[in-house]
């Protein structure tokens, strides 16, 4: 896998670039991405909002579906539980694949800060459509 062809094909996605979100880590089955905890992500509550947490673990299901299935992926349902809001500085998703088969498949997101604090966890099923993509 070429982190740089990832990349590449992620750089459209214009609600992640504004947000700050990054790609750490890809392997096949899993990948984590990233976000440094900014004022725009907070809520009224100075917390951060459950929807900056919710695009996260979303962009991370992304990258690692769409890499190990190497076809265009698309969420079809998400279920987000938060635990706590995070202490640290930043927020890190791993998505990694529970089940795949020809058109289907299942991913866990969990969400953590830098400290180490349990955030989120999100299950997501994705629809794998019939659109080759190369990241080699």
């Amino acid at each position: 896998m070429n982190l740089e062809k990832i990349n590449a094909f992620f750089e459209n996605d214009r609600y992640v670039k504004l947000s700050q979100m990054v790609i750490d880590a890809v392997k096949p089955g899993e990948a984590t991405c990233s976000m440094m905890i900014q004022p725009c992500h907070l809520n009224g509550w100075d917390v951060v909002q459950g929807g900056a947490i919710f695009t996260l673990a979303d962009f991370a299901f992304a990258v690692a579906s769409n890499v190990t299935n190497g076809k265009l992926t698309a969420s079809l349902n998400n279920n987000i539980s938060f635990f706590r809001p995070p202490k640290g500085k930043k927020l890190l998703a791993t998505a990694t694949v529970l089940s795949a088969s020809k058109r289907i498949c299942f991913y866990a997101v969990h969400v953590t800060d830098d400290l180490g604090t349990d955030v989120a966890q999100m299950n997501v099923s994705g629809y794998i459509k019939d659109m080759e993509l190369d990241f080699n």
